[in-house]
């Protein structure tokens, strides 16, 4: 293939990308806008009533901040936190019951102690559906139920309030937030901003929130489920083997009725990233799953990258003539299009020039991903390898190249 058609392919990728696919690099879809444009809950009707489920392994490094962000939300409702506590080793269940007992609000807390997943079963989606479970057992079951993750922090009380309201606002069965990543360590501020950006590239989330589209995703640290939607789907045990749950879930979701996707600020993640291999083996967990484990889907995802964004530098570097203005062109798309969710890191713009090597650890990561798999060591999570082409990975999740 000569320089000046790759250069032509290069141009067109990103021309596409930056008009054709849903404007996914503007980053529109906020939680701001969640319950725009409608008529905002009155305080005098009840507000339905939701419980929090939070899949706990070995995070007493995380949950305390977690929970008490949880139990302390101004939520004007009926609102409870379920902690399934997954076998873990380190006192877990204990510090989040301190947690909970340094609030106000410490009877909010349920603890629940989880089992070995069955096999077929992710542990985290085991663990979730042992919550669900007790919901649904209870003498009044919750209307919404909030699948969120042990290291997830509410940072404003009234964060449960605005999800629910924009639910109900929109008529979604499925509402969910791209949290805010931790964004501190050198690591952390080289690749966690690609990674939203290639997420909402793969899933334009403006795509997700269009009920005549099928595509379908969710982030999954904040999914709010409307638990009756959830049952007439079958429950969780129609993706009981997604190691991709998130989309998953949005997928089967999605048949049941309208669902959003949206970033924030008030949600934040606090898992730390301090190096490089610390992202890499969070993104190496799934990503060859989201490649569906197809060695051809991992060459088109290889040449794809290499054509997206290895080629425009390489052009706008070495080329000459047509191929070099042309490589120049695409470089730059790339990297206006990247300032957008580098300012929601508040990160420097210029950042976006060195996309093409941040695009190289994440083509890095997924070939990892493949290489763990082919060994049996893939979906590793804190002991468990669950990585396995099950049918519900195959059938219901639609994919993606980076982790999630």
């Amino acid at each position: 293939m000569s320089a000046e058609l790759v250069a032509v392919v290069a141009a067109a990728i990103w021309a596409y990308l930056l008009v054709g696919r849903g404007f996914f690099w503007l980053g529109a879809e906020r939680d701001d806008t969640l319950a725009a444009g409608s008529e905002k809950h009155p305080d005098t009707s009840p507000w339905p009533s939701v419980t929090a489920i939070v899949p706990a392994r070995d995070e007493a490094e995380v949950i305390a901040e977690g929970i008490g962000s949880l139990v302390t939300q101004t939520y004007p409702g009926r609102f409870s936190v379920v902690l399934v506590d997954d076998e873990s080793t380190d006192g877990t269940a204990d510090v989040a019951r301190a947690a909970a007992r340094a609030t106000s609000a410490a009877d909010r807390l349920v603890v629940l102690t989880g089992s070995t997943p069955p096999a077929g079963w992710t542990g985290k989606l085991f663990a979730l559906d042992r919550g669900l479970r007790y919901v649904e057992q209870a003498p009044e079951p919750s209307d919404y139920v909030l699948l969120t993750d042990a290291d997830i922090a509410y940072r404003s009380p009234d964060a449960i309030r605005r999800l629910v309201e924009g639910a109900m606002a929109r008529g979604t069965v499925l509402t969910s937030l791209m949290v805010r990543l931790r964004c501190e360590s050198f690591a952390e501020r080289l690749l966690v901003p690609a990674f939203v950006f290639f997420f909402d590239m793969l899933y334009p989330f403006a795509w997700v929130n269009d009920p005549t589209r099928t595509i379908a995703a969710a982030a999954g640290g904040c999914m709010l489920a409307r638990r009756d939607a959830l049952a007439a789907a079958g429950g969780l045990k129609e993706i009981k083997g997604a190691l991709i749950d998130d989309c998953a879930l949005a997928a089967l979701m999605k048949r049941q009725g309208p669902i959003w996707l949206g970033l924030t600020r008030r949600v934040e993640s606090l898992r730390p990233y301090p190096a490089i291999a610390d992202i890499g083996r969070m993104v190496s967990r799934s990503a060859y799953a989201e490649l569906r484990y197809s060695p051809l889907r991992l060459l088109g995802a290889l040449l794809g990258m290499a054509l997206t964004y290895l080629a425009p530098p390489l052009l706008a570097l070495f080329g000459d003539g047509l191929a070099q203005i042309l490589g120049i062109a695409a470089w730059l798309a790339m990297a206006v299009a990247f300032v957008p969710i580098l300012l929601l890191y508040r990160r420097w713009p210029l950042w976006g020039i060195a996309l093409p090597v941040i695009a190289a650890f994440y083509t890095g990561f997924t070939v990892q991903s493949a290489i763990q798999h082919w060994r049996g060591r893939g979906g590793a999570w804190k002991g468990r390898f669950q990585a396995a082409a099950t049918s519900a990975e195959r059938s219901i999740s639609p994919g993606r190249t980076i982790g999630g």
